[in-house]
């Protein structure tokens, strides 16, 4: 901070701007949000900010990478309202999050591990029709009853088209696979619900192949996530103590 700080420790808003390559304006805007404390004013109204402000707006930038802007932003304003037991719990609520997009990946890699063999399709013929497979023939090669792929269907874990000509389902490749991966996926013990977000997952890659490369990614992104959230709890400690030391200063201005 140093030749900022003089002057009676204050900072104009350019010095914590420029600091962080922010305009002044997003400063302003992050006090007007709360995420930083009211800024004392000069008798002709400007802003002034001290080392508790900068503490404050090095703290939400270093949140912000692991929780998110709005989480970031509301675990601020709770710190600055006095309640910091709202600001830990939204950060634990962050935590358990990311410890379930863990559990998701972790979830998807064994299902493609344990993905078995389907056997082949049967004789072109009445098990197939133009560019996929009826219902029945895929619940065989399953070994489930149609009346499970249609409970699938139905929570949208697996999305088969009609075929134009009879109106019956036909399962294309995507759909096949969705079906093996939910197949072994309840086999594993996961509800229909834990087991979206995995077949979003699939689908989002682009089917299984490209989501080898998509999970490597995934995993370079919460191991990223979790060390920015260590970087956000170290700057939050750091404004947290600011804050007690500014509490101090007072009480002592206050006795004297």
């Amino acid at each position: 901070m140093g030749q900022n700080l003089q002057n009676g420790g204050q900072l104009r808003p350019v010095d914590l701007a420029r600091r962080h390559g922010l305009s002044t304006q997003a400063v302003r805007n992050y006090e007007e949000a709360g995420i930083l404390p009211a800024a004392a004013r000069t008798p002709h109204g400007y802003r002034t900010y001290t080392s508790l402000h900068a503490a404050a707006l090095a703290a939400f930038l270093a949140l912000v990478p692991g929780h998110g802007h709005r989480t970031a932003t509301s675990i601020m304003r709770a710190v600055n309202q006095g309640v910091p037991d709202e600001a830990f719990r939204l950060i634990d609520e962050s935590h358990t999050q990311l410890l379930d997009d863990r559990r998701t990946l972790q979830a998807v890699e064994r299902a493609l591990g344990d993905l078995e063999p389907l056997a082949p399709p049967p004789e072109p013929g009445r098990a197939s029709g133009p560019g996929g497979t009826f219902i029945g023939p895929l619940a065989k090669r399953l070994g489930i009853r149609p009346a499970t792929l249609r409970k699938w269907e139905r929570a949208g874990l697996v999305h088969p088209r009609r075929d134009p000509r009879t109106g019956y389902r036909l399962y294309d490749e995507d759909a096949v696979r969705d079906a093996r991966l939910v197949h072994q996926l309840r086999r594993g013990g996961y509800l229909l619900q834990q087991i979206a977000p995995l077949i979003a997952q699939v689908r989002a890659a682009g089917g299984l192949e490209p989501l080898e490369t998509a999970l490597r990614d995934w995993h370079g992104r919460l191991s990223a996530r979790g060390r920015a959230m260590l970087t956000g709890a170290a700057e939050l400690e750091a404004y947290l103590r600011e804050r007690v030391r500014g509490d101090e200063r007072e009480a002592l201005g206050g006795d004297r």
